[in-house]
């Protein structure tokens, strides 16, 4: 199963396709008698003197953690669990995972590759934890130990332990929920939260003040960036956009003599050339430099100087002369790329959700972010930029105001008017049960816990789901009812079209449990971070409009809540810079946040 996969291919016309290898070598995938029916039913009672003897020859190998998955176990888990006692009985030493611990849902393989990897990352979190633990207690730190989940909630630390691949997007999800934060201080509803770093852009739509959420992921891609090329997962994600654009990527020209930036990457060692640490191919971060975004001086609040004179041999060797372009011209080139590249993923993302991304604001955060966003925000055609104080760390923000949150789901797959209320009733009874345990071992409590449901449904005989809200508080017998017509808007609104007459099916029951977002939002409010003088100078800055012209460059620890200016400018801080162009007006807010506002009169 875990060679086959689903058979699809995620390059059509490439004939020497590669595909992810499986975590778990294929002398490693034993198999037990044993087979459970798509309803729960028992047809054959697991071989368990089969099950001993495949335990005696992993110990024989030498493993280090194991991965159980049987088939429609997602309806009944009794062969698992059983599986679970007889592992840990004859391996005592060897952590074991069972797929319906960590994806209790249908379709075998993503469930067997979740379980795999699972178990790949358990023994390296677990020494990983124990450390970390002991680490604490000796610099006298007691309080309670709390995890990132991918989902976006804080969970127990027990989870690491037993359920790590929980935690494999934890980091770009508290940047997610960041940009949460600061579309609900600034009272924005509808925002794109962009994170721009050294190698990569990440991109999540945040309505109403909340990330937009996925149930699956997909890691260990071959083919960067290539949907479908990597191990499917099928874990609660914030969902995110990830392009291979960052300070780091490097420029080249192709085979066609065409200019490309990314998604190959520098990274920081040897980094960009500007470094002067070994890097000779031209970046992002080397572009901005040279265009007058960067200053040489002040590059991580002056702690790391610049060096531009290397730049124009690098971007002359590989890109100038080549393409016969002056260095200028270059560099402006590889911004434009890059600011594209990210427009279009962002676009794309958008238009699947059927949105229009001018009714956004863009909250740029990371230590390219701030850089690029006026540039991204014109291609979009975003008219407010949102800049957080500090926001090359504004992700670490994310970890401290995140409300205790985690998921449930349960497979049941039946025909919407042969649902039975009864059952879902008992489905979200024993998952809100379970999850309310979970988030008051993670400090939080349960008279404030609220509850989300929603039902993944298709019509039948479609491959994926669509996912529907489910009705608070008990449901009775018009559910049946009520879930097709929501079935039908959802559809509707996403496809354009309804379809009558094809019978309609529930897959997956889903629960997410989730206490109050902590408000350290006043924190901020009314400081002033530097009594310094706020006006540092003035450079010259390239921007499309005016070529090279002088630019006002601003402290930003200087800029005090309520000020306003006009661009262009540019504005320093120790973890990133802020770049606005000609045609705006810059104001700072109560909580320090830079605002830039686009004159309505841009064209792009």
């Amino acid at each position: 199963m875990l060679e086959v996969g689903t058979e699809m291919r995620y390059d059509l016309y490439d004939l020497f396709l590669e595909k992810a290898e499986p975590l778990a070598s294929r002398d490693r995938r034993l198999t037990v008698d044993e087979r459970i029916d798509r309803d729960g039913n028992v047809l054959r009672p697991m071989d368990e003197a089969e099950l001993r003897g495949a335990a005696r020859a992993l110990a024989g190998m030498g493993v280090e953690a194991i991965a159980v998955c049987f088939i429609n176990s997602y309806a009944n888990a009794v062969h698992e669990r059983r599986a679970h006692e007889i592992l840990a009985e004859a391996c005592p030493a060897v952590p074991v995972t069972i797929s319906t611990l960590v994806a209790p849902e249908i379709r075998e393989y993503e469930r067997a590759c979740t379980a795999a990897a699972n178990a790949y990352v358990m023994p390296l979190m677990r020494r990983y934890v124990t450390d970390l633990r002991e680490k604490l207690a000796d610099l006298g730190l007691t309080a309670p130990l709390n995890v990132m989940l991918s989902g976006g909630g804080i969970a127990a630390l027990r989870v690491a332990r037993q359920a790590p691949i929980l935690l494999i997007e934890s980091g770009p999800a508290a940047g997610a929920i960041a940009g949460a934060h600061y579309a609900r201080i600034t009272d924005t509803p509808s925002i794109i939260a962009s994170d721009m770093g050294g190698t990569t852009a990440k991109m999540c739509l945040i309505e109403d003040g909340e990330p937009e959420h996925a149930t699956t992921f997909e890691a260990g891609r071959v083919k960067r960036f290539a949907h479908g090329s990597g191990i499917p997962l099928k874990v609660p994600v914030i969902d995110l956009i990830e392009i291979g654009a960052g300070g780091g990527s490097i420029a080249r020209l192709d085979a066609m003599g065409l200019m490309k930036v990314g998604p190959q990457s520098a990274g920081s060692e040897p980094g960009p050339v500007c470094y002067a640490r070994g890097g000779t191919l031209p970046t992002v971060t080397d572009a901005d430099l040279w265009l007058g975004y960067l200053s040489p001086d002040f590059f991580l609040g002056g702690e790391m100087s610049l060096d531009a004179d290397p730049v124009r041999e690098a971007m002359d060797r590989t890109l100038s002369r080549p393409a016969g372009l002056d260095t200028t011209a270059a560099a402006a080139g590889v911004h434009a790329i890059v600011n594209n590249t990210m427009a279009a993923a962002a676009r794309r993302h958008i238009a699947e959700k059927g949105r229009d991304p001018r009714r956004y604001a863009l909250v740029a955060t990371g230590g390219a972010g701030p850089v690029h966003a006026y540039g991204l925000a014109g291609l979009l055609g975003i008219r407010r930029i949102v800049c957080p104080l500090g926001a090359g760390v504004t992700s670490s923000l994310g970890f401290l105001i995140a409300a205790p949150a985690t998921d449930r789901a349960h497979s049941h797959v039946s025909r919407v008017e042969s649902v039975s209320a009864d059952t879902v009733n008992a489905f979200y009874d024993a998952m809100a049960k379970d999850a309310t345990r979970a988030l008051v071992e993670a400090g939080g409590d349960a008279a404030t816990i609220t509850i989300g449901r929603r039902v993944e449904m298709r019509y039948v005989g479609q491959g994926f789901e669509i996912e529907v809200p489910v009705p608070n508080g008990v449901l009775g017998p018009d559910l049946g009812t009520v879930l097709h017509e929501r079935f039908l808007e959802r559809y509707d609104e996403q496809f354009g079209r309804r379809i009558t007459g094809v019978e309609v099916e529930t897959v997956t029951w889903r629960l997410t449990a989730s206490g109050p977002t902590p408000n350290v939002g006043l924190n901020f409010e009314g400081q002033r971070v530097d009594t310094g003088a706020a006006e540092k100078g003035e450079r010259k800055v390239h921007f499309p409009e005016t070529g090279f012209a002088p630019c006002r460059v601003y402290n930003r620890y200087g800029l005090a809540a309520g000020t306003t200016f006009r661009g262009p400018a540019v504005v320093e801080e120790r973890e990133s810079t802020v770049v606005a162009g000609p045609d705006t007006t810059l104001s700072v807010d109560a909580y320090l946040n830079l605002i830039i506002d686009i004159d309505e009169s841009r064209t792009d």
